[in-house]
């Protein structure tokens, strides 16, 4: 199951929406932002087809 979460890039402030896979409860990954393209992690913690929380961090 997938389900979407948004999220402001911690460096420029761009709003971006991810797709999180519901089924993995804890998740923790780097991605790039689509503007500035600076690489920032990502900690998810979900439920079955739900999204709980996300924290974006600058590292």
């Amino acid at each position: 199951m997938q389900d979407t979460a948004t999220l402001d890039c911690p460096y420029c402030g761009q709003n971006m929406e991810l797709v999180l896979d519901t089924g993995i409860p804890s998740q923790r990954f780097i991605t790039d932002c689509e503007v500035c393209c600076r690489p920032f992690e990502v900690t998810a913690e979900c439920e079955p087809g739900e999204v709980v929380s996300v924290v974006v961090s600058s590292g």
